[in-house]
């Protein structure tokens, strides 16, 4: 079998050979049906046998010396799980963030229109995975992963960070409560909203809040660009699946890991 082919990113391929990493798309594994093909989600109600197996080619497409691969259980929190070995995929620890500088480990998040945030310092040999929905975003999740990777001996000034497929400012419309909780935290998150056609509703520009985030942290961080909302070929959305009325939807994996250094 074909090993699913992850959309390529300038400034992770440069940390090359000792960061790889991947933003997967859908494509690529061996689900069926609405969760074709390549759903890693385990929280989803696909069969257990072909997540597994599409976690499985996940870790070999990464070149991983073995089929560990770290996920949380995302809760939409600030919280960061640093990872020092193997767990088993039923004692995932409830995080939104992963970090370790253990070479040979893959972390990940999984996303379906929140944005999957991978960081890496090389010079350190630290990196981290971040699924930065607003919520986690808002509660300073991507500051704390930043805060952690630092506490492991990176160096937040050599810290190379990408935003991978997030759901577009132009498919994430959002009712007023939205716009007054951000406002409320911070009345310079009014330019992150344009109007839209629907009265009282806006459109909430995701990659862009996450990116400024990280920009205040001190991080500099760029956005692959694709919308997984707009490009159902290729991405799993959860606001599409409610759009359409589904009653499940997979999930994408966004991956890195340290190789070992010689």
């Amino acid at each position: 079998m074909t090993l699913p082919a992850p959309i390529p990113c300038e400034r992770l391929d440069a940390l090359s050979p000792g960061v790889v990493h991947g933003f997967f798309t859908r494509q690529g594994g061996v689900s069926k049906g609405m969760f074709s093909t390549l759903n890693v989600g385990l929280g989803s109600s696909d069969e257990r046998e072909h997540v597994l197996e599409n976690r499985r080619l996940v870790t070999e497409s990464l070149g991983a010396p073995s089929p560990f691969l770290a996920t949380p259980h995302q809760t939409h929190s600030p919280d960061v799980a640093v990872v020092e070995q193997a767990w088993q995929t039923q004692a995932r620890p409830k995080a939104d963030a992963v970090v370790t500088d253990r070479p040979g480990i893959v972390l990940g998040v999984l996303t379906a229109d929140c944005g999957p945030v991978l960081l890496a310092e090389p010079q350190a040999g630290v990196v981290a995975a971040v699924h930065a929905g607003w919520r986690g975003a808002i509660a300073g999740v991507l500051e704390n992963a930043i805060a952690a990777m630092e506490r492991l001996g990176a160096r937040r000034a050599r810290i190379t960070a990408v935003l991978g497929p997030t759901i577009s400012q132009e498919n994430y419309e959002v009712g007023p409560e939205f716009v007054e909780r951000l406002t409320a935290d911070d009345a310079a998150n009014a330019r992150f909203f344009r109007p839209s056609p629907n009265e009282g509703h806006a459109m909430f520009d995701l990659p862009g809040y996450i990116l400024s985030r990280l920009g205040a942290a001190g991080v500099e961080a760029s956005w692959t660009g694709q919308c997984t909302y707009g490009d159902e070929a290729r991405f799993f959305s959860f606001r599409r699946k409610t759009h359409h009325g589904e009653p499940d939807y997979g999930r994408q994996i966004s991956a890195i890991m340290i190789l070992n250094r010689t």
